[in-house]
């Protein structure tokens, strides 16, 4: 609660438009496996988990630096638009309305010798 309460620009989050979720007891970060049993206390980790369920994408960091933002957004857009366009992969550094790939030895090299 302490997080929402308390402006960014005070090391808060304030406002989301998504839900923060509580892990006193500490089962979640334990069934994610960012928990450090020894210390007590959870590693920076990042999931998205799509619409069916299924984990598509995690990191987990230290405590001593955080995680993008950037990378993080980037990372879903990638995410929803293969689901939308099935058939078509996106390759490194791909960014909203750049070309896409084919995930096939033949097709793809149509992709590299745009490059």
């Amino acid at each position: 609660m302490a997080w929402i309460q308390t402006e960014r620009n005070l090391g808060g989050v304030g406002d989301l438009n998504y839900p923060l979720v509580s892990d006193i007891k500490k089962e979640i970060s334990a069934a994610y496996n960012v928990l450090d049993r020894e210390a007590g206390i959870a590693l920076r980790g990042l999931f998205i988990i799509d619409k069916e369920g299924l984990l598509q994408y995690a990191t987990i960091n230290n405590l001593a630096f955080g995680r993008s933002v950037d990378e993080t957004l980037r990372t879903l857009q990638a995410l929803q638009h293969v689901q939308s366009n099935p058939g078509e992969v996106c390759p490194v550094g791909w960014q909203p309305g750049d070309q896409t790939m084919t995930p096939d030895p033949v097709k793809s090299k149509e992709y590299f010798a745009t490059l």
